[in-house]
């Protein structure tokens, strides 16, 4: 075991935490809801297909979207009951997606996977593609794909940085279940037949270091407090000193991240033999009446978490869904839980952003705090104008998207946004 301070790097900013509202509550179970819903699009890539029917009682554990592809995933039943509905719904993000609702019965019944039968690297990452755990650090990833690089890796660093303020869902797991994410981390290193694992965790978290000072194979590196130390290629370079291209992925440095949730979900996949049903947030915020660290089924309707935490206050005026800084802005409460939520924020005035945009003054602070050395100002200009081959000339698709850019701008000007949009042109013109 090791302990050792990380590099810094230049740029990117110095948020308050806001996780004072509830770091210190532990993880409580949220009752089973009555309903859930459960999106067949919970991952980067193809959604799953529905392999169930209308009235097809299941059992919780049970598979009911199986992987379409080699980037899918599959979703599982998080109660047991009855398909009383396979249908297009919009959540709260604004998106049509397809869902399998499952009414519960309180019958309890749950199945398990299949025992292993060796615990060989191959046999490990078909039962992490088999459980249907993706990246739930937010970009929801198979995880199975991640590894099974092209070339041997030298590293498997963990991101236990949790850096994007109110959020403490991964810092209450590694308190809580500190063995359970270790054996997790040890059949993934083993998966990827590697030998060095690092543990980046933010010095805001001195518990949560200590807590993994027991382990003699691990590299604790303390890391700094900053905005955006989460980000893969921030965390890689600021444990390793490694850079990762322009263009390229951790694999090609020799590198493989993985989240502190996804951890557990492989633990439970591969000794208890849990397919991906439940997921952790953090509900927080002003505007809630009990901010709480919860343990909660796939599909949970908002409305449920909503009603578990004492309510909205009246001074709300804001939903988000995660972080404040790389959350997207929810339009109500029809929104189900899934597997790469980490939050619920409910903010209030002087927690958020409530003025009109102004004009661009031309002050820079955007370009100045881009922990990706880009350019803001002039991406959103091309997007604004319908220029996409020049917010691509000016390095839109190497945003990271982490709001840097919006929170330090004195005209307000809706960047991330505009940015994203932008990337989302340039992958459908194909340019």
């Amino acid at each position: 075991m090791s302990i050792r301070k990380g590099k810094n790097y230049p740029y990117g900013i110095h948020v308050r935490d806001m996780k004072e509202l509830c770091c210190d509550l532990p993880i409580e179970n949220l009752p089973a809801p009555k309903k859930v819903y459960l999106s067949m699009s919970q991952h980067i890539g193809a959604p799953a297909t529905p392999i169930v029917n209308v009235g097809d009682k299941v059992k919780k554990g049970q598979l009911v979207g199986q992987a379409s592809g080699p980037v899918s995933a599959n979703v599982y039943a998080s109660i047991p009951g009855t398909v009383v509905g396979i249908e297009e719904l919009v959540n709260g993000l604004g998106q049509k997606q397809l869902h399998v609702v499952i009414e519960n019965d309180d019958s309890g019944e749950e199945i398990l996977l299949p025992e292993i039968e060796n615990r060989l690297g191959p046999t490990l990452i078909e039962r992490i593609r088999l459980a249907g755990i993706v990246g739930l650090g937010g970009a929801g990833f198979p995880t199975a794909v991640k590894l099974t690089p092209k070339s041997q890796l030298e590293y498997l660093i963990i991101n236990g940085a949790e850096c994007e303020p109110y959020l403490n869902c991964d810092y209450r797991l590694m308190l809580e279940r500190t063995d359970d994410i270790y054996k997790g981390i040890k059949y993934v290193a083993k998966a990827l037949n590697v030998k060095k694992i690092i543990l980046g965790i933010e010095e805001n978290k001195p518990l949560a270091i200590e807590a993994f000072k027991i382990y003699e194979d691990l590299d604790i590196v303390i890391l700094k407090k900053q905005y955006p130390m989460g980000s893969e290629k921030h965390l890689i370079y600021c444990t390793t000193n490694r850079k990762v291209p322009v263009g390229k992925m951790p694999f090609d440095v020799g590198v493989c991240v993985q989240n502190i949730k996804t951890m557990i979900a492989c633990y439970e996949a591969i000794d208890l033999n849990k397919p991906l049903t439940e997921m952790v947030m953090t509900v927080s915020g002003k505007g809630i009446e009990n901010p709480k660290n919860l343990k909660l089924a796939l599909g949970t309707p908002l409305t449920d978490v909503v009603e578990y935490c004492g309510g909205i206050k009246e001074r709300a005026i804001k939903l988000v869904a995660g972080g404040p800084m790389m959350g997207k802005a929810l339009i109500g409460l029809n929104h189900y839980t899934r597997k790469t939520d980490s939050g619920l924020l409910v903010l209030i005035d002087g927690e958020t952003n409530t003025a009109e945009p102004s004009n661009c003054i031309n002050c820079a602070k955007c370009a100045k705090n881009c922990p990706m050395r880009l350019m803001p100002m002039f991406i959103e200009s091309c997007a604004l104008a319908g220029d996409f081959v020049g917010a691509k000339k000016y390095g839109a698709m190497n945003c990271l998207e982490c709001g840097s850019c919006a929170y330090n701008c004195p005209a307000k000007r809706s960047l991330v946004q505009s940015i994203s949009m932008a990337k989302n042109k340039i992958r459908e013109m194909k340019l």
